[in-house]
């Protein structure tokens, strides 16, 4: 018998002996009572029964009840497996290794997200210049003693100075939002509350723009929001003085979102009734009399704004080109008919990013990805080599520097000096990469479309070089 048909006898042979020694779902049975109700909506002249409308109501008794006899039947069941505590004990292991996110720098610190292993949330350190001391800026573990709450976002000013960090408690999507003093983390104002679905763009030290509803009847967790709307936070004044820059109940919003350019010149403003296609303002902060102006009023295609020189405006857009491309256009010229390409659309998908007045364009070609650096007008200056097959994605600011993912890696940092080539900044591995054998094939599906594949078995010749 060959060596592979061996170790898959042995494979299979192990996995009847540990069903056998499962529970059998046949003896679940005392499930709990689901009442059902008679509740009929009628939509465009159809009636549509909803007969468990009252679980929406998640703050009575009923519900709460029936949700304990689910978890009691639910965990009865999970408690009888008996090689459960060996999964989690294999996926603790599996799992226990300093995990690193990508640095990024602030005013005079680099700030950066680290893991020890089996934290429950990550912690933001940093440290002053490249040779400072390392110290905790905020530690979510620290947040609750049951670790239910987390940091959900976290924004500074341009100059480093001031810091908006969202918490989220009990995995809720409403977050309360702190502002601190960089330096000594002392707080400069009281927490404002019942923000959603939203991030913090500071406009210089004195405010910032954020995103919200209004604050629903009854339950947060199931009452309705609809009109989103984008507000201007003066730092030290009442939540109930914040000005209302865009959105209103007449024509309702789901998503709002505000941001600004680099230079903090031009606010833009997106806005969306899904997760996908979104209409697009801008307004001119330099022009004490400056007014939004629209530059895309509908909801057919994306459109995310990169960068800005001067009144030039670089957009990342997939109108009329599907795997998207980056276009420009003067902002005294922002209509449709004026754009011009500046990266055109190709046969793969591209995502932009930006940094140090570059544009970055990330292609996924067969899976993997591929890496080319334009100048703002275009102009291709390189391909970037990276270092293996695998998966990038971009995180941007005066270095480009992106998280790097292969089959056999955990994702680390690779550190891009822009007249030089990548390099290392946390190489993890959790694996002995000489036991594994990479096959990489291409396969056509029967939509006649190309599919790149990579199985990855045990390779054993290398299992007896290694074993001798």
């Amino acid at each position: 018998m060959k060596p592979t048909s061996i170790i898959f006898a042995l494979l299979l042979i192990a996995m009847i002996a540990s069903c056998s020694k499962s529970p059998n779902p046949e003896t679940v049975s005392n499930y709990p009572v689901s009442a059902k109700v008679d509740t009929v909506d009628t939509y465009f002249g159809v009636k549509v029964a909803d007969p468990y409308r009252w679980m929406e109501n998640d703050t009575t008794k009923a519900v709460a009840d029936w949700v304990k006899a689910e978890n009691e039947v639910t965990f009865g069941f999970l408690d009888k497996i008996p090689y459960r505590a060996e999964i989690k004990k294999r996926l603790e292991a599996l799992n226990n290794y300093e995990k690193l996110g990508a640095p990024f720098k602030r005013g005079d610190y680099i700030y950066f997200y680290k893991n020890d292993g089996l934290q429950n949330h990550y912690v933001l350190y940093r440290k002053k210049g490249e040779q400072g001391e390392v110290e905790v800026f905020l530690d979510p573990n620290s947040f609750s003693k049951d670790g239910t709450t987390r940091l959900a976002g976290v924004s500074f000013s341009k100059d480093g100075s001031r810091v908006a960090y969202q918490i989220s408690k009990g995995g809720a999507d409403w977050t309360e939002a702190i502002i601190i003093n960089a330096f000594d983390k002392t707080p400069l104002e009281d927490t404002l509350r019942d923000i959603k679905f939203s991030g913090i763009s500071w406009r210089g030290n004195e405010g910032f723009y954020f995103s919200t509803y209004e604050k629903p009847k009854g339950s947060q967790l199931t009452a309705k929001t609809q009109s989103h709307k984008l507000y201007y936070h003066k730092v030290g004044t009442l939540r109930n003085q914040d000005q209302l820059i865009f959105g209103d109940d007449k024509n309702p919003r789901r998503y709002v979102g505000g941001g600004l350019t680099e230079d903090e010149r031009f606010l833009l403003i997106t806005a969306s009734t899904s997760t996908t296609g979104n209409e697009l303002y801008m307004q001119d902060l330099s022009d004490p009399k400056g007014r939004l102006v629209t530059v895309v009023n509908n909801f057919d295609n994306d459109h995310n704004v990169l960068d800005n020189e001067g009144t030039r405006i670089l957009v990342q857009t997939n109108l009329n080109a599907p795997n998207n491309r980056v276009i420009e256009f003067d902002f005294s010229k922002p209509n449709v008919e004026n754009w011009k390409d500046v990266i055109p659309e190709t046969e793969n998908v591209l995502s932009t990013s930006t940094g140090d007045k570059y544009l970055f364009a990330d292609y996924t070609v067969d899976v993997k990805t591929q890496v080319k650096q334009f100048d703002l007008k275009g102009k291709l200056i390189r391909e970037v080599e990276l270092p293996g097959i695998g998966s990038a994605g971009a995180l941007v600011h005066e270095r480009e520097r992106k998280n790097f993912t292969t089959p056999l890696h955990p994702s680390h940092t690779l550190l891009l000096y822009l007249n030089t080539t990548w390099l290392r900044v946390n190489p993890l591995c959790i694996t002995n990469r000489k036991l594994i054998l990479i096959q990489k094939i291409m396969r056509q599906s029967r939509f006649s479309i190309r599919v790149r594949m990579e199985p990855k078995y045990p390779c054993l010749s290398c299992i007896k070089k290694d074993l001798s």
